[in-house]
């Protein structure tokens, strides 16, 4: 076979990884007069490479998440009262393993959302099905939806082995139709141990009058904090002090 019959018949075979590489390692191969073996393990590993890759973006696509972040590029400076260590060993992922959850609870811009979705992202990069979502936008979303639609939604937010709940109770009341959904989702997940990662501005305290049902609370409380760690975030606003340093480039640059 020709390099170009060889290439086909590695795309047919759907060996696309190696069919890139395959023209580099033969001129690799030739100038430093490599063993025929350690070529063939090289596109092998070319090949695993490129399915693991597809693999990764794959499972971020599934998540929904809208973006990548990690603890590296999180400024702990800022705010040096965080619990940064909680936050590390919540991104070992160890919890996931146990059925355990996270309730990363706080005052507005201290950064739980970002730390959320790094341990998130970093779920994606380890394997596991992971889904994120808005709490108030999707609840209010399924609120609407039809019944088969509904069906739908609960079950792909009860199957994936994290679901991170971003933002509960942003809006304070949810409808009674989102309660009973929440109710739903943290029973079903408790059953077949699978963690939720819940981020929240407001005191767990107060989740009975924002479900508007004090024995509900109750109920999904317990199941969620059985197994769970609580991260609480104080301190100042990133958001604020990114607005202020904006403001005063605007103001230097006029």
């Amino acid at each position: 076979m020709t390099l170009n019959e060889i290439e086909r018949a590695l795309r047919e075979l759907r060996l696309s990884g190696i069919a890139d590489t395959l023209s580099t390692r033969v001129l690799q191969a030739q100038s430093a007069q490599e063993p025929f073996l350690a070529t063939l393990g090289a596109m092998l590993q070319d090949e695993l490479d490129r399915r693991h890759s597809r693999l990764t973006e794959r499972r971020f696509k599934q998540s929904r998440l809208d973006e990548r972040p990690t603890l590296a590029d999180f400024d702990w400076r800022f705010n040096p009262k965080l619990p940064r260590a909680a936050c590390f060993e919540l991104h070992t992922l160890k919890f996931i393993g146990e059925g355990a959850n996270a309730l990363i609870i706080g005052k507005p811009g201290t950064g739980k959302s970002h730390v959320a979705k790094a341990v998130a992202y970093q779920a994606t990069l380890q394997g596991f099905d992971v889904r994120y979502v808005e709490a108030d936008t999707e609840f209010a979303r399924y609120a609407l939806a039809s019944n088969l639609e509904q069906a739908t939604l609960l079950r792909a937010w009860v199957e994936p082995d994290l679901l991170l709940l971003d933002d509960l109770f942003l809006a304070r009341r949810i409808g009674d139709a989102a309660a009973e959904l929440l109710q739903a989702i943290v029973h079903q997940r408790y059953k077949h141990r699978r963690s939720i990662v819940v981020t929240s501005n407001r005191v767990v305290q107060d989740w009975g009058k924002y479900l508007g049902d004090a024995t509900m609370a109750t109920t999904i409380l317990d199941r969620l904090m059985h197994r769970a760690s609580l991260l609480e975030f104080e301190g100042r606003s990133y958001r604020l002090k990114e607005a202020a340093a904006r403001i005063a480039i605007t103001a230097d640059a006029s």
